[in-house]
């Protein structure tokens, strides 16, 4: 199952440098990694990343992160999968920008 992770350019940036990160700081904050499913994932750009430009949307394997990834209930009662361990570059199966058009982030055809 394919699950999705918004960054900011120098948080896509520091992971590519890296090769794992903590992930953003309300990932820091909160202990874990935030993930979308594709459905929730126009909201959670539009609630999280509102008018910002310079996205990367991060396309990763749900089954190849079963060791830590655990789905919690969170808006609304919604199931979100969150990632209990760093993000490793080796994660992510393919990473494209999010363009900002007209105030609503454009997200890769086939993705939602």
């Amino acid at each position: 199952m394919l699950i999705l992770k918004i960054f900011r350019a120098d948080e896509w940036q520091d992971l590519r440098a890296k090769g794992e990160t903590l992930g953003a700081p309300i990932d820091v904050t909160d202990g874990y990694v935030h993930f979308s499913t594709p459905a929730q994932a126009a909201e959670t750009a539009a609630k999280h990343f509102a008018g910002e430009e310079n996205l990367w949307l991060l396309g990763l394997e749900a089954n190849d992160l079963s060791d830590k990834l655990v789905w919690e209930p969170s808006r609304g009662g919604a199931l979100f999968p969150h990632l209990y361990r760093p993000l490793k570059l080796e994660d992510v199966a393919w990473a494209q920008p999010l363009p900002l058009q007209d105030g609503v982030h454009q997200f890769p055809a086939g993705v939602l």
